[in-house]
C-alpha cells in the first residue's frame, strides 16, 4: 500500500478579504472531491487573505496510481486563474 501526498502553499492575487478566499478554496476542494479518489483540506495560512495551504492525499497499492491521482488534482489547482501555486512538496509513505 502507496500513501502520497502534495503539500501546496498557494497565493490568491484577487482576493480582498477572507470571504473571497473561502469561496475561491471551497470551489476547488469540492471539484477535487467530487472528480477524484483523493481527499483534500486547507491546512495552513487560515487567517490571511491571500495565501493558502492545500494537501492533497491519495492511497492505492502501488505507486503510479497515486502520481496521477495527484497530479490531477494539482491540474484542477493549477487550471483556476485565481490562485497560483507558490511550492509544492511530495510525501510518500
Amino acid at each position: 500500500m502507496i500513501i502520497g501526498s502534495v503539500r501546496c502553499e498557494c497565493i490568491l492575487y484577487n482576493a480582498q478579504s477572507l470571504k473571497d478566499k473561502r469561496a475561491v478554496i471551497k470551489s476547488i476542494l469540492a471539484r477535487v472531491k467530487n472528480q477524484l479518489n483523493v481527499t483534500c483540506a486547507e491546512v495552513g495560512f487560515q487567517d490571511v487573505w491571500q495565501r493558502t495551504e492545500f494537501i492533497f492525499v491519495s492511497v492505492a497499492a502501488a505507486k503510479i496510481p497515486v502520481e496521477k491521482e495527484l497530479e490531477r488534482a494539482l491540474r484542477i489547482l493549477d487550471a483556476n486563474g485565481e490562485i497560483e501555486r507558490a511550492t509544492t512538496t511530495y510525501e510518500w509513505l
